[in-house]
């Protein structure tokens, strides 16, 4: 499938529409896991419908310092990899179509949650990420716009702009794609020599190892469920020696677990790629509540995001993964 290549708003309202519209935005210097969210794209448009991935490196959402000159452009590429995964069209439109006159006036204010962790770590980044998604929603008037699980804070904010700001669009996510030895794809990746890849295995191994301990925690308190109820059977029990296991299984479920142990299990791995050559130099490392991007604590339930960032040399990395916690007692 060959995707056409449009630079004009006018040129994509031109196109005769059938069906539903699904938008993949991007920066960009496609990979794997924008070819994941394309063909997802695909599937939900179905055939009868239409794919347009944006290619547009958005200048407000870079700050002083950041990479904007050094971002990848690789649009010949990314024109053949699109086309290849399922999409129709690729627009690809100028600094000038989408900002005419130059950077505009009226902006969107991503709020409190824009502030923390990525907010903090790149002021006005989010403000200027959301005022170019809203610009992009209204210029190709998509469906449903799909946005991957990689940069979790971006798509929880995009989340809320569409809710609160009435949008008349579907936002779905994609998980995030790795690279068989854990790293997420990432354009920025490219930036990495051998030996920085090798210490930025430690953000994803970080969150597998949160991962690893809360599982386990859910694994102990399953075991805690089977903790006998009464006297008889406890004493039942003891008879062929699993009072023991089944009392182990008890206090480590209900005292050792939780948040808590999640972050230690993260931060351990962290702390020891801080002292590789090239060390790793983190920014934050955070359990958070999904709805809000406020750290959880230890009696939170529900859903939850371990969200990690850090540099490797000269380039910043960021990663997460998706927790479930449940009352003691209960099913997670």
């Amino acid at each position: 499938m060959t995707a056409t290549l449009l630079r004009t708003a006018a040129d994509l309202h031109a196109r005769a529409r059938t069906g539903r519209r699904a938008v993949v935005m991007t920066m960009g210097a496609l990979h794997e896991g924008h070819a994941t969210l394309i063909r997802t794209a695909r599937k939900i448009a179905g055939p009868e419908g239409e794919v347009v991935v944006t290619v547009f490196v958005n200048p407000l959402q870079f700050g002083a310092g950041e990479d904007l000159d050094r971002y990848p452009r690789t649009l010949d590429a990314d024109v053949e990899l699109a086309g290849r995964s399922g999409a129709d069209a690729v627009f690809s439109p100028s600094v000038d179509e989408v900002y005419p006159g130059g950077e505009p006036q009226v902006r969107i204010s991503a709020g409190p949650m824009g502030e923390r962790l990525e907010g903090a770590a790149r002021p006005g980044h989010f403000d200027g990420m959301l005022t170019v998604v809203a610009k992009l929603l209204h210029l190709t008037r998509p469906d449903v716009a799909l946005y991957g699980h990689k940069d979790a804070q971006q798509l929880a904010l995009i989340r809320r702009m569409v809710r609160d700001l009435n949008f008349g669009v579907e936002i779905v996510g994609v998980p995030t794609v790795r690279e068989e030895d854990g790293l997420a794809l990432s354009s920025r990746n490219r930036y990495l020599s051998p030996a920085e890849r090798r210490t930025a295995l430690a953000l994803s191994q970080a969150l597998f190892a949160g991962r690893d301990r809360h599982a386990a925690q859910e694994a102990l308190r399953a075991r805690a469920r089977e903790v006998p109820a009464t006297r008889a059977r406890a004493e039942a029990l003891s008879a062929i020696g699993e009072s023991r296991a089944a009392a182990d299984a008890h206090a480590v479920a209900t005292t050792a677990g939780g948040p808590a142990a999640v972050r230690a299990a993260a931060r351990l791995v962290l702390d020891e790629a801080a002292r590789l050559d090239p060390p790793l130099r983190l920014d934050y490392l955070a359990l958070v509540d999904p709805s809000d991007f406020t750290e959880i604590g230890d009696g939170f339930t529900g859903e939850a995001v371990l969200a990690v960032a850090a540099r490797v040399g000269a380039t910043r990395l960021i990663d997460n993964i998706p927790l479930t916690f449940g009352p003691f007692g209960d099913a997670s």
